[in-house]
């Protein structure tokens, strides 16, 4: 596809690239159409594109605290969190969700991404140490391992014998992984990586985005539930999941928070969360630490161990998932752009997950299961996935 007559506002090299994008990418892997667009839900569809796994972002609880919240705005926080200090609101919160999570501190940021971030920024900028990191862990862990200057060493996913290897060559560093993985629903060997780090004198990072309010003791976790709190020195997550906010939040020592909002440049160059935000955050956290949030956690349980049974019976290979996060695997875009189209005309709804979320042979389409489904629909997913992967001719264990 040749731009150069259309876009003239574009300077050569970004002409080039935006060239590349659509020539290669949209025209030849997608067959002309942006793999975002598609068929609108309708009320009968069944949508598992959302991480609000509790479906608590629409409870009246917490609807009626933000508005309240944007009612009462005297003065919003326009500024960067770092200069929040005291009995401000966004404290209170701080203290009360490192209680939740039996934390000595915690830092609340603008984003799970820019928790992320800017934590392994401070942590590696300057200091010659290995980031021994899982392949599948979040972009957000490896940008900022970048923004720090540090070096990265991958270990293959959820191999701890690799990662021992590799440690014995590189030495004691940094150990840094997700709890439960995004892209396909695995969760990590934490009990074995917590060993690891207690041998080879390794600190060990957890992100629990994917199971913060969804595992553990009233939704605290996979490492409260683990009994390994001692070993982690830092938690984070994106509070965009289960918790329905949209905030990040890392757990960490008491010393931690000034040291991190002087040094995090994610932290001091942004403005700090809004007042309705954490007015709807401490009233989701009501909801999670609830009987309400212990009957959703179980039923949700119960629904992706029911649904990953019916799809590997059906020869549908979603070995992987070991929590509310699963995917249809198959080995081109074009292959995951088809089955989602397909899927889509059915009523069923996943999200596309291709390069930079996955390697560029392995797209995968993500469904996201949520507590409000009903036993049926599950059923009604399994019959249109055979469907689609029949008429499409893609090896049910691709």
């Amino acid at each position: 596809m040749d731009f150069s007559k259309e876009c003239q506002k574009y300077p050569d090299f970004l002409l080039r690239k935006i060239d590349h994008f659509y020539g290669n990418r949209v025209f030849k892997e997608w067959n002309g159409r942006y793999i975002f667009e598609g068929t609108i839900p309708c009320e009968n569809s069944i949508c598992l594109t959302s991480n609000d796994y509790l479906r608590l972002s629409t409870d009246s609880h917490v609807l009626n605290s933000q508005v309240k919240a944007i009612n009462e705005i005297l003065q919003p926080p326009l500024m960067s969190a770092s200069f929040i200090c005291g009995d401000a609101p966004q404290k209170r919160l701080e203290r009360r969700l490192a209680s939740f999570f039996e934390s000595e501190s915690s830092i609340l940021c603008q984003s799970g991404y820019v928790a992320n971030l800017g934590l392994m920024q401070t942590l590696v900028e300057d200091m010659d140490v290995p980031v021994y990191i899982d392949m599948m862990a979040h972009m957000s862990i490896w940008n900022g391992i970048r923004l720090g200057g540090g070096k990265a060493v991958p270990f293959i996913h959820n191999d701890t014998s690799h990662l021992v290897r590799k440690i014995t060559e590189y030495g004691p560093g940094i150990i840094v992984v997700d709890s439960v993985y995004s892209t396909d629903g695995s969760v990590a060997p934490l009990c074995d990586l917590a060993e690891v780090a207690r041998s080879k004198q390794c600190t060990l990072i957890v992100d629990e985005s994917h199971s913060f309010g969804t595992h553990g003791p009233n939704g605290k976790g996979l490492v409260t539930e683990l009994g390994i709190n001692e070993v982690v020195l830092l938690r984070t997550a994106s509070l965009a999941k289960a918790f329905a906010s949209r905030a990040g939040l890392i757990l960490c020592p008491k010393e931690f928070g000034d040291f991190f909002s002087v040094t995090s440049k994610p932290q001091i160059f942004s403005s700090a969360l809004m007042p309705f935000d954490i007015a709807g955050l401490d009233s989701v956290l009501d909801l999670v630490d609830s009987e309400i949030g212990g009957q959703k956690r179980v039923k949700l349980s119960q629904l992706y161990t029911q649904l990953k049974n019916l799809l590997l019976e059906a020869g549908i290979d979603v070995s992987e998932s070991n929590s509310q996060i699963m995917a249809l695997k198959v080995n081109s875009e074009n292959k995951m752009f088809l089955l989602k189209e397909t899927l889509e005309k059915d009523g069923i709804f996943g999200a596309p997950f291709f390069a930079p979320a996955t390697p560029r042979k392995k797209p995968v389409l993500r469904f996201s299961l949520h507590s409000e489904l009903a036993y049926d629909d599950l059923e009604r997913i399994v019959a249109r996935c055979i469907k689609a992967f029949t008429v499409l001719q893609i090896n049910f264990m691709s």
